[in-house]
């Protein structure tokens, strides 16, 4: 009898978890050539894949874009949906895309974490700068129900919700970010450049020039002398705020602001409120518990002030109350949000509410990011407008002062 090919992996559902376990046909082996026995690689601990200390992008630990883990997680869906076995689907994967790239090497310290004991759900644990912690949960409850094509395709939606609020973001910031950039380049190119050759002209004819001019000619100067100066204040004042930002008490007071502030509240309120309340629903369709939903959209909500009163809130369940009292008691969500949860309690149905206060608040940010649009762009018209203006009316002066003082 020939040896058998490389050995199979099947899927195996125990209790919570699912476990990946190799199944080889009848051969000729020695004893030190068989795997170790089930029980023995349980009690062994987690083995560290030599793949998670590879370099990407200089960095130690790869780690995947937000758009990567959602095809990805399509792809998985797909080949599990085709009859592949789990670790057959990651090996597949694993030899996709280029040899260096984070894709393959999360994939096939994957396949090795599950070869060696490990579920799913904990293997994926083991990158949380790749997979949020909702990613993970919902892998939990998906092999305890033995739904896991389903998990990944609620997965699959809830990452395209999220990566199309972002575009709608990122799209409207982006026309009056352009605008803003090359204003005050011009700006600063006429300062450094155009105004020193209309400053030796004046001197020359020796004639007296008028306020705005003089302020202008000081801001040249300035800008000339002392510009090297400015920009490394800049630098260091935008290292030492992202570094502010990242920590506890930056976070929370950057994303108070942006709940205050005009024009952007509205969208990044109701962003947050939308996200939270599809978070929020897929979590209990997948069979999670309210009290690890709400740490979990706590984890994943993206907004420090909502995250703080979502851990208020969850402490106020563990005593036994409803999710809309606490969250309305807290102040930081909308009246109409809470008094729809409220309704979703009585009826039983929360699922469903959650699903109304997302379209909801969905399209309220899609309305808030129009107006922010069409509200920006005359701003920053009239901004760039008079700064340039400035520029004109000072020379313009200057030339009318010393052709009179000519004439």
């Amino acid at each position: 009898m020939k040896p058998s090919p490389s050995p199979n992996f099947k899927l195996k559902t125990s209790n919570s978890k699912i476990v990946i376990r190799r199944v080889h046909r009848p051969a000729a082996r020695s004893a030190a050539s068989r795997p170790a026995p089930q029980a023995a690689r349980a009690k062994a601990p987690a083995k560290k894949s030599s793949i998670w200390n590879m370099k990407i992008g200089g960095g130690g630990e790869p780690v995947m874009k937000e758009s990567e883990v959602l095809l990805l997680t399509g792809e998985l869906a797909d080949l599990l949906e085709a009859g592949m076995t789990l670790g057959q689907a990651l090996g597949c994967l694993a030899n996709q895309g280029e040899e260096d790239s984070a894709q393959r090497a999360i994939c096939k310290d994957l396949t090795e974490r599950i070869v060696n004991g490990e579920s799913f759900s904990d293997a994926v644990a083991r990158h949380p700068k790749t997979f949020q912690p909702l990613y993970a949960n919902m892998l939990r409850a998906g092999e305890a129900s033995g739904a896991m094509i389903e998990v990944l395709r609620r997965l699959v939606d809830h990452y395209e919700r999220v990566d199309s609020m972002k575009g709608k973001i990122k799209s409207a910031l982006s026309y009056p970010v352009v605008v803003l950039i090359f204003g005050v380049i011009a700006v600063i190119f006429a300062l450094w450049w155009i105004i020193p050759q209309f400053k030796k002209v004046f001197e020359s004819m020796g004639a007296s020039l008028p306020l705005p001019t003089r302020m202008l000619m000081g801001m040249s100067d300035g800008l000339i002398q002392y510009g090297w100066l400015m920009a490394i204040g800049i630098g260091i004042t935008v290292v030492w705020f992202r570094k502010w930002s990242k920590s506890k008490s930056g976070r929370e007071k950057i994303d108070g602001w942006k709940l205050r502030a005009p024009l952007i509240k509205g969208i990044v309120a109701a962003g947050a409120y939308s996200s939270l309340a599809y978070t929020l629903k897929t979590l209990l369709v997948n069979g999670v518990n309210v009290l690890n939903a709400l740490k979990i959209a706590e984890q994943t909500c993206g907004n420090a002030v909502i995250a703080n009163a979502l851990g208020v809130a969850r402490k106020r369940v563990t005593d036994g109350t409803s999710i809309s009292g606490p969250l309305a008691a807290s102040g930081a969500f909308p009246r109409m949000m809470t008094d729809m949860l409220a309704v979703g309690e009585q009826a039983g149905n929360m699922t469903d509410s959650l699903e109304h206060i997302g379209k909801r608040y969905q399209k309220d940010m899609d309305r808030n990011i129009v107006t922010f649009t069409n509200a920006l762009e005359p701003i920053l018209i009239i901004a760039i407008a008079g700064a340039v203006g400035f520029v004109a009316i000072a020379i313009l002066m200057a030339v009318f002062k010393v052709s009179s003082s000519i004439g």
